[in-house]
């Protein structure tokens, strides 16, 4: 008797942990991964910043998948006319990327929820269905280099619309408003996982490579 009601509890504690274990991986199957991107590159401004900050990054980018096929950020719109700035689509083999094939990177992984993943979706959305409206937050960098948080309507720099939309879609990994957020406070958090450093022009071969390995 005793041996069944000891059969019982253990298949029923079997049952719960199994449970669980499905709950979790079920879980887990449902988060989505997204990447931010810090750049290098060789241009006056990139190296502006660098020189002032000893920051080995100066550029932010945010993408939806490992490849960096679909990256966003606030940059120039051309090559030539670093004035001429705003929301861009980005494409590591074109643009300032293609023309600046020495641009060093780190590519940061985030695990996030479906839902917060939605709500970013939403809001870089918005940002496409309006990106004649937005600009460069060249004021807001001189004001982030002096500690000095200015927020202007439709305008960000690269870093502060990457912290802006993750703050937008319940994502918080910074303790800082987003109008101060730095390459810096990226390279240094903690919540992001790095999975490559190097030329970002070897990126998609080496992780080719990886996968083929």
């Amino acid at each position: 008797m005793l041996s069944d009601i000891n059969k019982v509890m253990y298949n029923g504690y079997n049952t719960m942990k199994n449970l669980k274990t499905k709950k979790n991986l079920n879980k887990a199957a449902r988060n989505k991964n997204i990447y931010i991107v810090l750049t290098q590159t060789q241009t006056y401004p990139a190296r502006m910043i660098h020189l002032y900050t000893s920051e080995p990054y100066a550029h932010a980018s945010i993408a939806f998948d490992e490849d960096l096929e679909e990256m966003y950020s606030f940059a120039r719109r051309g090559i030539r006319n670093p004035f001429n700035a705003g929301f861009v689509e980005e494409d590591i083999n074109n643009g300032i990327f293609g023309k600046y094939t020495s641009t060093t990177c780190n590519v940061y992984q985030l695990k996030i929820t479906e839902k917060q993943y939605i709500r970013l979706r939403e809001e870089i959305s918005i940002f496409k269905n309006n990106k004649d409206d937005y600009s460069y937050n060249f004021l807001g960098l001189l004001g982030a280099a002096l500690n000095i948080p200015i927020q202007k309507k439709q305008r960000y720099f690269c870093s502060q619309f990457v912290a802006y939309i993750l703050e937008r879609s319940d994502i918080k990994i910074f303790n800082k408003s987003y109008t101060m957020v730095k390459p810096r406070d990226i390279r240094l958090n903690p919540r992001l996982k790095s999975i490559y450093r190097g030329r970002l022009s070897e990126y998609r071969l080496i992780k080719q490579k990886e996968l083929y390995i």
